[in-house]
């Protein structure tokens, strides 16, 4: 059973079926046996979504930790990024019971060290999942204590300290929450700001029953662009499930492109500490690389995924990283993404600005991007080959393996990955010209799907 659950990053299944009272208790024994031998402080910050299972979940993790003779503080109610500050201001390990922007009948959890230092499958997750496995042997052991402690307005007053919000024009907001968690802490932060904000699906729903708390993918995105269009709305947010990814929609109702959020940002950091180093993961566009070295920075290229970017943060000081997923991680927010804190910069500089949200972004929309297609394959291993063999020995084409395959010419560039969990191989397209970038998404497409 846990061998499906346990993923590369976090823990995720469906509840009653894989995700139970009884695993949850087993996991928060073997989540203490881990801090134990990480000499890790003795107390665990525990945070929950909506979903109708997380409080249960959540409590028999708790009486698992306790257990162990380890103390738990429960904050309740919490987005993952609220989970994140709790664990980096009180530099204490944590977990969080979100399934994200999965379904309803999921749930899961996000596990970190003290200092919201994240826990993968390489750093710690398998030893976890091991003890999960093995069982807890038989100790006699001093039961922890569990106490409740309210987060919020402490989050907010912190986030508040990193992006100034106080000489901002008036702005109208709407603010598409997906019945998520960014119902509850949207208002505490937005009732500071200098705005009117109209509400979209605040009301905090597990089931999810206006449409899934994914806004990655397009159709989830339809209510907030009508509503934008029809409030006049200098700007729409769109928060997951657990609102540590954000996404952003112009006044005429198009979707921001992630990696123009991601430069935008970077600019900003960069003004306030001039020469850092900005991370981007290799799904990012070549714009991104571009507006960190014209503003001074220093543009450090990613794998993709959250494990892999705060391990680069740390090693080289970086201030910022993005990712075309709409994760955003922050140095001053102890390296953890933030979708609340993505949404301020963004709010923060068009109220600063006299312009629309569309013109402020337009500098950093100079390529076209095919966006991820995923396509099923038998050997993904055996396709990416026939790609590189394709296009390896062109002239003046660059490829490396990063992270997959990455194909670099002058006009283009193209990368293709496997998928960690399912048989699909994930193709992203950039080029300076629209013609070109169809032009090479449809010629390795036909490859990939063997029409080549």
């Amino acid at each position: 059973m846990s061998g499906s659950i346990f993923k590369a990053y976090d823990i995720r299944g469906l509840v009653d079926k894989e995700l139970t009272p009884d695993f949850a208790f087993a996991t928060g024994i073997a989540v203490a046996r881990f801090l134990e031998q990480e000499r890790e402080p003795g107390t665990v910050v525990v945070g929950e979504d909506m979903r109708p299972s997380s409080p249960v979940l959540a409590t028999a993790f708790s009486d698992g930790v306790t257990s162990q003779g380890l103390d738990v503080i429960r904050i309740g109610l919490a987005s993952t990024d609220m989970l994140y500050f709790a664990s980096g201001k009180l530099n204490l390990p944590g977990a969080m019971f979100t399934a994200s922007h999965n379904p309803a009948e999921y749930n899961g959890i996000k596990l970190c060290l003290s200092g919201a230092r994240p826990i993968g499958r390489e750093s710690g997750l398998q030893k976890i999942e091991n003890f999960v496995t093995e069982g807890a042997p038989m100790a006699m052991r001093n039961v922890g204590v569990e106490k409740s402690q309210s987060m919020l307005a402490e989050y907010v007053d912190y986030l508040l300290t990193l992006v100034d919000i106080s000489g901002i024009r008036p702005l109208k907001i709407v603010i598409d929450a997906g019945n998520g968690m960014g119902g509850y802490t949207a208002p505490a932060v937005f009732e500071r700001l200098n705005a009117e904000v109209v509400e979209l699906y605040f009301e905090l729903d597990g089931t999810f029953p206006n449409h899934e708390a994914n806004p990655i993918d397009p159709k989830n995105l339809k209510d907030l662009q009508k509503a934008v269009k029809k409030h006049k709305a200098d700007i729409g947010l769109a928060f997951d499930g657990d609102a540590d990814r954000c996404f952003l929609v112009d006044e005429k109702g198009d979707l921001v492109n992630p990696s123009a959020l991601t430069a935008l940002i970077a600019a900003r950091e960069l003004a306030k500490k001039p020469g850092s180093s900005i991370i981007y993961n290799l799904i990012s566009s070549r714009s991104v690389k571009e507006v960190v070295e014209e503003n001074g920075g220093t543009a450090i290229r990613s794998r993709v995924g959250h494990s892999y970017i705060k391990k680069l943060m740390a090693e080289t000081g970086a201030v910022f990283g993005g990712e075309h997923s709409g994760h955003f991680y922050f140095g001053d927010f102890w390296r953890a993404d933030s979708g609340m804190l993505a949404a301020l910069h963004a709010v923060a500089a068009l109220g600063e600005s006299k312009k629309t949200l569309s013109s402020l972004f337009a500098p950093f929309n100079r390529y076209t991007s095919s966006g991820e297609i995923n396509s099923v394959v038998k050997d993904s291993v055996q396709v990416m080959a026939q790609i590189e063999e394709t296009y390896g020995s062109d002239a003046g084409v660059e490829v490396d393996h990063l992270d997959g395959l990455t194909v670099n010419a002058k006009e283009w560039w193209f990368n293709v990955r496997a998928s960690n969990t399912e048989p699909l191989l994930r193709l992203n397209v950039e080029a300076s010209k629209a013609a070109r970038m169809e032009s090479v998404r449809d010629d390795v497409l036909n490859i990939i799907r063997g029409k080549a």
